[in-house]
């Protein structure tokens, strides 16, 4: 029991260090850029699962919100969280949440990942983009073109991306040693 609490420990912080150096990496496009973000999310939440990489997320934000430079364009600090984008980055959280849901229980169904994956967007857009409505002043509307229509057919890209490399790659660090254990639908 001991030891699964700590691997736990270090999976999470492991995880969170891995956001950490990959989230800031950012193609800016306008007051929201293009990250890595929800293909990490989703990738980590093949290897570690729903709890520890939503856990990871949270301590990826709460870094950033304390200043580490940890957001897109290396940027941190509350100002980053209170500012257009802020909804999308407290949105990688219950994105997690939800995706890792239908990634662990329904690990061996592409259609039902694929379908987790877009419900965790759908909940990152709803929550990122009335936040830009209210902290930029604009309609939901304009705060949907400019922070969702652009990113659908790249997000859903992502989603493919790791529905297809998430199981491969945890697939290898089951066999190389680095994580043990077989997702839940499995064990059942």
């Amino acid at each position: 029991m001991k030891d699964s609490k700590t691997r736990d420990l270090v999976y999470i912080a492991l995880m969170a260090a891995i956001l950490c150096v990959t989230m800031p990496i950012s193609i800016p496009i306008g007051p929201v850029p293009i990250s890595l973000g929800n293909l990490m999310i989703f990738l980590l939440l093949y290897v570690v699962g729903q709890k520890n990489a939503t856990i990871a997320s949270l301590i990826f934000v709460l870094l950033g919100a304390v200043g580490l430079p940890v957001f897109s364009g290396w940027q941190g600090g509350f100002g980053k969280l209170a500012g257009p984008t802020g909804g999308y980055i407290i949105g990688w959280i219950p994105c997690a949440f939800v995706a890792g849901y239908f990634i662990d229980h329904f690990a061996k169904k592409t259609w039902a990942a694929i379908l987790g994956c877009e419900l965790g967007n759908l909940v990152l857009y709803v929550l990122g983009t009335a936040w830009l409505a209210v902290s930029a002043h604009m309609g939901f509307g304009a705060a949907l073109a400019v922070g969702v229509t652009p990113f659908v057919i790249e997000d859903f890209a992502k989603v493919v991306i790791a529905v297809v490399l998430g199981p491969v790659l945890r697939s290898a660090l089951v066999k190389a040693g680095a994580i043990s254990g077989k997702p839940k639908e499995s064990r059942a």
